[in-house]
């Protein structure tokens, strides 16, 4: 199917939509429920509050609906009775309104503003029927509100994420949005050089406990990078606007890690301070693959080889920020802050079995042991400053930030002789490497127009980067052997890789006749680069310019139902993962070489998403078209000795159509569910004629979870948690699926500063495993993976300390939005390597 009929499809959809919503509206209208949520003593706004119309009886939920951006929202689709109002939003306390009488069917009530208190202020004054929302819509984005699923307690940022609809969280970690893990991960609105480095790094450096909301955003403006085939996910860590000394305490232990967290922060009127550290280490972490491959040779000889190995892995993390805060005046402020983190992974391959077929016949068996060591430090230090306006939302801001990673990756290759006692030689590769950013960001918007709902944002960034890779291998006999390095420039030698990304953006947002809004923007960035070897190699990489157009269209219908279309170009540039020339032989039957010459990736996304509310169902559905050109793509030949060697080029083309389906339901006021399921259809090909190297595949993929809340008396909560992804098309194969599931019982205490939580992961397989295979017309590899992750943890949490509301003005933190480098399928990202 062409990219004009999906365009011509989603247009239709869109267009048959609005014809619906226009007939509607010219019907009588019914009885509807009005009001604003505001603050508390400053009265402002509360944008895109969920508000729902509840039965006190039974807390069924009867209607609801989504404020606009002032706050306002109207509630329709109910019949005659008594009702209560539950209104929420992240970062504010829920509250209700009780007693509200429906005596007539048609006409209007207006609650007027009704007051919404910052989180933390009032716990004991608000008394909330039926569980807190996980999930809230956007006109732009998804949110999902961590801070309120408590069977994420005591674990990271992974548990959060495999919990978020539209993504998915293989074992290792690694994050993809609809398929692609092509994504831009924030947090806290700005980039982070673990982040950068590595996303399923990141992720475990951060604790559960201290984020309060995932948003989902698949269709960024122009304002974001043009980084990202999927779109961004932004990790928002709990904050506040309080004033006092408050300290968090979380730990956790269990049969595979444990962690420990320390959270404090202190706040005058103008000044404040936050500072924190976590820990996590993860250990009994064991499991085994198998290899299969079968090629036919250089000499086109059928050859195989057959392997397998007992694995295991440690890991050690740490994360450590400290931040300050400044209001200089009522509209000048400054935020910097100090961000560090560590990382440390072993992992071994024992009992590491290769053996060699031709033609059926067993020639050679080998024992080896594999030790692989991946160490890093990263180091983020911002300062930011803003300046506001009397107009309300005018605002200007100049962000900067540096980053550095450094990283250590080596492993060391042991042989064994025929006798499988004695070691017979060592190999030892040594790669470190080192990444560092400098970025400067100005943006403006302005509100324009009387009512100041059309906005016109514009700005300005620049990103430094440099990265370095020396790479060295080693060799030496026996076991007692002086390591002596290769003189092979292919094996010993290092790249310098220096990159100078310009942008420029502008957007418009305004609405057009009564319930539409449009949101469009056009982003041009321009790459420089240079690239040389220690032999004084040169890469010549020509520079390149990108337009970046993208466009939002939304209309709200009755009941506070909401469409919404969007198209948007990305750009992804490749990481050090797919262009270091530094051999990875850690596995010998099968290496790997990065390619310095690879060109970016464009994507263009088409989506359409609808969203309605009935009497406590919330539903959320969203089609998608995705095509990328220029794709980057492993390209695998047979060489010499029976070694299989994969490299990259920009030779593919990725399309993906698709689904993506959430719901939430309430039944009564203690028992809720909420889950979804993605399905797409993808195909892949890579555009060569050459019938050796040709590839092409296509296929369904589907994922879906459901999580289950239930209440008990005396603030004790029962929860459920289930996902599962089927298995996933590769341009040459397909990678397995898997299931991840867990069970927790959680009490509060002490006035809620404390919780204590037991839980159980995957308690009723020993092991899980997944098959992986590989289809060329010269190579077939099937291989499996086993994993015990069964486990058990305790978790406990107490806050000291209490805050309190002071007068400031509650201030948006900016700060720079910047990760525009190809993911790679393992996690690897921003110019580092990772086995």
């Amino acid at each position: 199917m062409k990219k004009s009929t999906y365009l011509f499809l989603f247009i239709s959809l869109f267009s048959l939509q609005t014809a619906f919503g226009q007939n509607a509206a010219k019907e009588e209208k019914p009885v509807r429920i009005v009001g604003v949520a505001v603050t508390g003593e400053a009265e402002e706004p509360v944008p895109y509050a969920t508000a729902a119309l509840v039965n006190p009886e039974d807390g069924t939920t009867i209607a609801g609906a989504v404020a606009d951006g002032e706050g306002k929202f109207f509630i329709a689709g109910f019949g005659l009775g008594t009702y209560t109002l539950q209104l929420s939003f992240i970062g504010f306390e829920p509250i209700s309104v009780r007693g509200i009488e429906v005596k007539t069917l048609t006409g209007e009530i207006n609650l007027g503003n009704i007051k919404m208190e910052d989180e933390g202020v009032a716990l004991e004054e608000v008394t909330v029927q039926g569980q807190r929302d996980l999930i809230e819509e956007r006109v732009d984005r998804t949110i999902y509100k961590a801070e309120n699923d408590k069977t994420t307690a005591g674990g990271d940022a992974t548990d959060v994420l495999r919990r978020v609809p539209m993504l998915s969280v293989d074992f290792d970690g690694n994050v993809s949005m609809r398929g692609s893990s092509n994504i831009q991960v924030l947090i806290d609105n700005r980039p982070s050089a673990i982040a950068a480095s590595s996303i399923a790094d990141a992720l475990r450096q951060i604790p559960a406990d201290e984020i309060k909301a995932v948003e989902v955003i698949t269709s960024p403006s122009a304002r974001f990078d043009a980084e990202g085939t999927s779109g961004v996910i932004n990790i928002v860590t709990k904050k506040n606007n309080l004033t006092g000394m408050t300290l968090n305490v979380n730990s956790g232990f269990g049969l595979r890690g444990s962690n420990l967290s320390l959270n404090g922060s202190a706040r005058t009127k103008k000044l404040g301070f936050s500072v924190g550290g976590f820990g996590r280490t993860g250990y009994n972490i064991n499991g085994r693959f198998e290899n299969e491959q079968m090629f036919t040779t250089p000499d086109n000889s059928l050859a195989s080889v057959l392997q397998e190995a007992d694995t295991r892995r440690n890991d050690l993390f740490g994360r450590y920020n400290f931040g300050v805060d400044y209001d200089i005046d009522k509209y000048n402020f400054l935020t910097g802050a100090v961000n560090f983190g560590i990382r440390n992974s072993n992992n071994y391959q024992e009992n590491f079995f290769t053996e060699n077929y031709q033609e059926g016949q067993l020639i050679n068996r080998a024992l080896r042991e594999t030790d692989v060591v991946d160490e890093s430090n990263t180091v983020d230090v911002s300062l930011n400053y803003t300046k506001t306006y009397e107009k309300k939302g005018k605002e200007f801001s100049i962000l900067t930030l540096y980053s550095r990673n450094k990283r250590e990756n080596s492993f060391t290759n042991i042989l064994f002789e025929d006798d499988f006692q004695t070691i017979d030689s060592r190999l030892r590769n040594d790669n470190p490497s080192k990444n560092e950013e400098f970025t400067i960001q100005l943006d403006f918007v302005n509100p324009m127009g009387e009512d100041g709902n059309s906005i016109l944002e514009y700005g300005a960034k620049n990103i430094l980067r440099r990265a370095f890779s020396d790479f060295s291998y080693l060799q030496a006999d026996g076991a007692d052997g002086e390591y002596v390095e290769n003189e092979n420039p292919a094996l010993n030698n290092d790249l310098t890789y220096d990159q100078n990304v310009t942008a420029g953006y502008a957007s418009y947002t305004f609405n057009l006749l009564k319930n539409y809004t449009l949101k469009t923007g056009l982003r041009y960035e321009y790459t420089m680069i240079n690239a040389d070897f220690r032999d004084e190699t040169e890469a010549n990489i020509p520079s390149y310019g990108t337009l970046v157009p993208s466009v939002n269209a939304s209309r709200k219908l009755k009941n506070g139902n909401l469409i919404k279309a969007a198209y948007n170009r990305r750009i992804s540039r490749p990481s050090l993962r797919f262009i270091n020339p530094n051999i990875d032989a850690s596995n010998p039957s099968q290496i790997s070489q990065g390619n310095p010459l690879l060109d970016p990736e464009l994507t263009d996304n088409y989506e359409l998403g609808y969203s309605t509310f009935f009497k406590g169902l919330v539903l959320n559905f969203t089609g998608f078209y995705r095509n990328t050109t220029g794709s980057i793509q492993a390209v695998r030949t047979v060489q010499d000795d029976d070694i299989i060697f994969t490299t990259y080029e920009n030779i593919g083309r990725e399309q993906a159509v698709g689904t993506n389906m959430f719901t939430s339901i309430t039944l009564g006021s203690k028992l809720s569910f909420n889950g979804g399921f993605d399905l797409y259809y993808a195909m892949l090909e890579n555009g060569l004629t050459d019938p050796l190297l040709a590839a092409e595949n296509q296929g369904w993929v589907i994922s879906g979870r459901m999580f289950g809340n239930y209440t008990l008396p005396k603030n004790w909560q029962v929860q459920l948690f289930t996902f599962a992804r089927g298995r996933r098309v590769q341009l040459q194969g397909t990678s397995g699926g898997f299931a991840v599931y867990g069970l927790s019982l959680n009490k509060q205490f002490a006035e809620k500063r404390g919780s204590i939580g037991f839980g159980a992961e995957n308690f009723l397989a020993k092991e899980f495993i997944i098959r992986n295979e590989l289809s060329t017309p010269t190579i077939m590899q099937s291989s499996t993976s086993a994993l015990r992750n069964m486990n058990f943890k305790v978790n406990f949490s107490y806050r000291i300390g209490k805050l309190s509301m002071d007068d400031r003005p509650r201030r948006r933190r900016k700060s720079i939005n910047n990760d525009d480098l190809k993911e790679a399928g393992g996690g690897q990202g921003e110019m580092n390597q990772n086995r």
